[in-house]
């Protein structure tokens, strides 16, 4: 009992640390962006199931994600990004938790199941999608809690209606925040490692029942939000389902297949340990289990298989296959830790290791060398830093050539934290823009008998800056408007290569002024990642 204690207290104590530090240094993004509007005008407009985004309808993903962090903003606050962020970490490190309970379930020992579990959580894309408030991480944490279930439910547990229950919720749960991708990208490549690996015994008509009970449970309160969207507002639902599913099958971001081959770099830290752990023939009679070894191999490779048929790709689509990827390298890690290794396998696992500490080694030299004029405002920060990364880097090529692998890979994951505490804050001597100006100071002259519009586009992370509705017009609207203004004025946020069509249109009857302009770059214009959509101009439209 105390051994499970310090287990999860230690698991909670890593998760809280990665994901929770410096929380909100990095800018809302667009996807969050359109979270947290959707969430704010929940709770200020009441638009809990008819969800809207800047005033219009909403139903491109499920609301759960949603209603959760409107819950959030409604108890703290809408204004503080770091609260904001809370429910994707929590969501996240619920998951941790199960990874490690899974990993019991596949018979190994707790040391290992911990392993795994800090593994999952210091895999890079993991642990920056438990940082970032979108969909991806709730429909896959609740989808590795329903496979927990799931699983018992195979195995004929001793607690089937348990089992069942919480099995079917938390599946409904996962269609509720983002459909059916986290059933086809992680639910599906399971079912696919289970049957090759452990079999189903169809012939249970017990385990059967329980599992037809947990679809009917999952599916039906999972579509029960699409349902009643579908009676209560089907045109804007089925414009919104005709573009979201051309865009699966279409040429909408369409990558090659093979663009996903080099997912096991998403894992950070554990990049080269990640690789190594799916060299089969290399690996399979090395680890403790090889049945439970074959299996997490072939849930990580169907996963990225399925994932690679879909034409459309981003990055953010591989985290489903980074979790079965994590239990997949706990067994290499395990290997080298408790296993009896030849010279060749201490050479590479040497190597792996050495070689993330030759990073920590060389950390100050590159930082005070390369970026000094960069940092000279955090100073503090970069010695501080410096100091635990050099400390730790040593560390590591110590333990790695005593070849005391344990040794070192806790001090790897102490590494890691290192780098979120202490490394991450530097990331504000690299993001400066001198011409940055916040949406929040057009307030001042909305007040000013100004009505604000969006001029054809919509961007959200203005519309969330700014803190309130900012309606889009087109210039259909604009000349229905115009005739009635009398003393108005309008605002129309706009792209700067507009405002020339804006005169030729309306200049002969209306002043076209440009009076102001909104930046949210925090990178100054001539930098590469420089986004023009977050620059736009104010003009003000007002009679001769």
């Amino acid at each position: 009992m105390k051994s499970n204690k310090a287990t999860y207290t230690l698991i909670f104590i890593v998760s809280a640390i990665i994901l929770l530090a410096n929380l909100s240094i990095i800018p809302i993004n667009i996807m969050e962006a359109r979270n947290f509007i959707t969430a704010r005008e929940m709770v200020e407009d009441g638009n809990w199931l008819l969800t809207t985004m800047n005033g219009m309808p909403r139903y491109e993903k499920p609301p759960l994600p949603t209603w959760i962090t409107a819950a959030f903003g409604f108890v703290l606050d809408f204004e503080t990004t770091t609260f904001l962020r809370l429910p994707s970490a929590i969501i996240t490190m619920i998951m941790v938790f199960y990874i490690y309970k899974f990993s019991l379930k596949l018979n190994l020992s707790k040391k290992s199941s911990l392993n795994n579990a800090l593994i999952l959580i210091t895999s890079f894309y993991i642990y920056f999608a438990g940082r970032d408030n979108q969909w991806d991480i709730y429909c896959h944490s609740f989808m590795i809690v329903s496979i927990y279930y799931l699983w018992n439910l195979l195995q004929s547990d001793s607690k089937p209606l348990k089992n069942t229950l919480l099995g079917g919720i938390f599946l409904a749960f996962s269609i509720l925040s983002k459909g059916p991708i986290s059933l086809y990208a992680l639910l599906l490549p399971f079912i696919i490692a289970y049957g090759f690996t452990y079999k189903f015994n169809l012939r249970n008509k017990q385990v059967n029942k329980s599992i037809l009970i947990y679809i009917i449970i999952g599916v039906i309160i999972g579509s029960s939000w699409s349902i009643y969207i579908h009676f209560k507002d089907p045109e804007p639902l089925a414009a919104m389902t005709k573009i979201e599913t051309s865009r699966w099958i279409s040429d909408y971001n369409s990558k090659p297949f093979y663009y996903y081959w080099d997912f096991f770099l998403q894992s950070g830290i554990w990049s080269i340990s990640s690789l190594i752990s799916l060299q089969y023939f290399y690996l399979k009679n090395k680890v403790s289990n090889k049945k439970a070894y074959t299996f997490t191999l072939l849930w990580t490779v169907s996963s990225l298989i399925l994932l690679s048929i879909i034409p459309e790709k981003k990055v953010r689509y591989l985290l489903p296959t980074l979790i079965p990827l994590a239990l997949n390298t706990g067994f290499y890690v395990e290997y080298l830790i408790y296993g009896k290794k030849n010279k060749r396998d201490r050479i590479i696992g040497m190597f792996n290791f050495i070689l993330l500490g030759i990073v920590g080694l060389f950390y100050p030299l590159v930082l005070f060398l390369g970026f000094y004029e960069k940092i000279s405002s955090q100073l503090s920060w970069a010695i501080i830093s410096s100091l635990f990364m050099f400390f730790t880097g040593c560390l590591i090529i110590y333990f790695s050539l005593k070849k005391n692998f344990k040794k070192g890979f806790y001090t790897l994951i102490a590494y890691q934290c290192i780098i979120m505490v202490f490394v991450f804050p530097l990331a504000k001597s690299f993001t400066h823009n001198t011409n940055f100006k916040s949406a929040k100071d057009l307030r001042t002259l909305v007040k000013t008998n100004i009505e604000l519009y969006c001029y054809k586009y919509m961007t959200p992370e203005i519309v969330w800056d700014y803190g309130n509705k900012i309606p889009t017009i087109t210039d259909d609207g604009l000349k229905e408007m115009l005739p009635h203004m009398k003393d108005k004025h309008i605002g129309l946020i706009c792209i700067p290569q507009e405002i020339n069509h804006l005169q030729k249109e309306y200049g002969n009857k209306f002043n076209v002024k440009k009076v102001s302009y909104i930046d949210l770059n925090i990178v100054s214009p001539d930098h590469e990642n420089y986004n023009d959509r977050l620059y736009k101009t104010l003009v003000i439209l007002y009679q001769k």
